[in-house]
């Protein structure tokens, strides 16, 4: 088989892991147990040093980063219209995307990994702490640009088709109950995340991850 995923269970690679799904083709994905330390075990070092998933092999050649695994994809299954085609609107989604990824994503790193920016304790706390706040405002910050996606007619948040945008907007949306923030406090993105859940290729993935979406404990 050409194509290989390596993702685990509610990452980020959850994006790739849809994209997939909904591309309607023959795949294997490959799950790395983060909690394991399997991404430090040496098969997968020789895959990517850096540890990280997703990890997408097709025919041999390794690609990483969510990024260039969306555009690989929609790049490899245009009948899918991951993305917009061309121009404006294909570049605002690559801005939207972007922005998840390196604000969005990165924050969320704060939350659940504040020892990777500090080794003293009080210092993590303080990180995490911060971090949180921060999280809470870019969750409302992405609702606002899902609204205004949305009030444009569109079904999905790129556009008329399911892309990595709302995959993405789930997993996020997902990370901040973990961050202890109820989704339930952004109802229009709740609900949008709720029916990208249902979308098929997404409830396979979710399925596959065995994933619950809001896992807020109080």
């Amino acid at each position: 088989m050409s194509l290989i995923l390596y993702f685990a269970p509610g990452a980020c690679s959850f994006v790739p892991h849809c994209l997939l799904e909904a591309a309607d083709t023959a795949y294997e994905p490959r799950m790395v147990k983060l909690h394991k330390g399997e991404q430090y075990e040496a098969t997968y070092q020789s895959i990517n040093p850096r540890g990280q998933v997703p990890v997408l092999v097709d025919d041999g050649h390794v690609i990483t980063q969510i990024v260039a695994i969306s555009l690989y994809l929609a790049e490899r299954f245009p009948q899918a219209h991951f993305l917009p085609a061309a121009g404006l609107a294909r570049a605002k989604v690559l801005e939207t995307l972007s922005w998840m990824n390196n604000t969005v994503h990165t924050t969320f790193t704060h939350v659940f990994m504040p020892q990777k920016y500090s080794n003293a304790p009080d210092v993590q706390a303080d990180i995490k702490a911060h971090a949180v706040t921060t999280y809470r405002s870019l969750l409302a910050e992405m609702q606002d640009l899902l609204q205004a996606a949305l009030a444009t007619g569109q079904p999905w948040f790129g556009g008329a088709h399911f892309g990595p945008l709302d995959a993405y907007a789930l997993t996020l949306t997902r990370w901040g109950s973990i961050a202890g923030i109820d989704p339930n406090d952004f109802p229009q993105l709740w609900a949008f995340v709720q029916r990208v859940a249902q979308h098929p290729p997404v409830q396979r993935a979710i399925e596959r991850e065995r994933l619950q979406l809001n896992v807020l404990q109080r």
